[in-house]
């Protein structure tokens, strides 16, 4: 039986991860700050730590997916140091940690975002792993937090860097938008002409397996393979909800709501696809947008 080791195991990601993982037989251990609240959102069966010196056993394969949420509010310069620390700091640690036992992880899977490239729409070609960075504030977060799981190849692990799109599901971005797209008040932000690589939430959770079971190492990006607009999003979505899509939000009233966040994470993006995951062989459960919000939704 493997041990694996859960970082970020109560958020959006890593409690779907959890379930699934049980059903390989495996043995999941979740390092957390709050315990008590994990208890309440995990399976019985996942063992909690709130110290990585609580732990008794070996660790096969390390899932890092710690990191405050990096839309949920405004950059301050007190929140960018937040989303820092919550992920390069917390990477640091654990290196730290397994640089002193005697056998480390076999495996590191850890966090990252297609934030690596950051912005731009200066072209609307593909974004493949070895594509061109345009930097900002996302790209060097992430880039950092990369270098930072990197450091375990010394320790003679096989590490995975997980370049993750929005991830379509029961929470993050999609709950954000049911409600004024229920409502009929949704629509295209800008010129709606900004990508938006998405992945549902069943994919995000394979994908991590796939790369555990098969040599994939390195920066994968977990996108599906048909990236839409933004504008494209929003259509799509009116249309599965049976709502109109009319109702734009101007890139001002965005600049002036979420300052950089917003400029950043929502008037910016690429075309990113997953061409690793598709050297790889691995098979996407869900290709197309319209299917996936079904799904999602349930209105296939």
């Amino acid at each position: 039986m493997k041990t694996i080791l859960v970082t970020g195991g109560s958020g959006f990601i890593g409690r779907n991860l959890c379930r699934t993982m049980l059903t390989n037989d495996w043995q999941v251990i979740v390092h957390s700050r709050n315990p008590g609240k994990a208890a309440n959102i995990l399976p019985s069966s996942v063992m909690l730590i709130s110290d990585l010196n609580q732990l008794t056993q070996s660790v096969d394969i390390l899932i890092n997916l710690a990191g405050a949420p990096i839309a949920d509010k405004r950059w301050s310069v007190k929140r960018k140091a937040a989303l820092t620390e919550s992920r390069i700091q917390t990477t640091q640690k654990l290196y730290k940690y397994f640089k002193d036992c005697k056998q480390p992880p076999s495996i590191v899977i850890s966090g990252s975002a297609i934030g690596y490239y950051g912005g731009g729409l200066a072209n609307n070609q593909p974004v493949t792993e070895e594509g061109a960075v345009a930097p900002n504030f996302s790209s060097q977060l992430c880039a950092d937090w990369e270098s930072s799981a990197q450091q375990f190849e010394n320790l003679g692990s096989r590490v995975c860097c997980l370049r993750t799109g929005i991830v379509l599901g029961e929470q993050g971005a999609l709950g954000k938008l049911l409600p004024p797209f229920k409502l009929g008040l949704g629509g295209p932000i800008a010129t709606g002409q900004q990508w938006m690589p998405w992945i549902h939430i069943d994919d995000m959770v394979n994908i991590i397996i796939y790369a555990i079971k098969n040599d994939i190492s390195g920066p994968v990006n977990c996108t599906a393979p048909k990236p839409v607009t933004n504008k494209e999003f929003a259509k799509t979505l009116a249309k599965v909800l049976k709502r109109p899509a009319i109702a734009p939000m101007p890139a001002v009233v965005v600049k002036l709501l979420f300052g950089q966040m917003g400029d950043e994470l929502m008037l910016q993006g690429q075309c990113v696809i997953p061409q690793k995951l598709q050297q790889q062989g691995y098979q996407f459960t869900y290709n197309n947008l319209a299917s996936a919000l079904g799904q999602l939704l349930n209105t296939n």
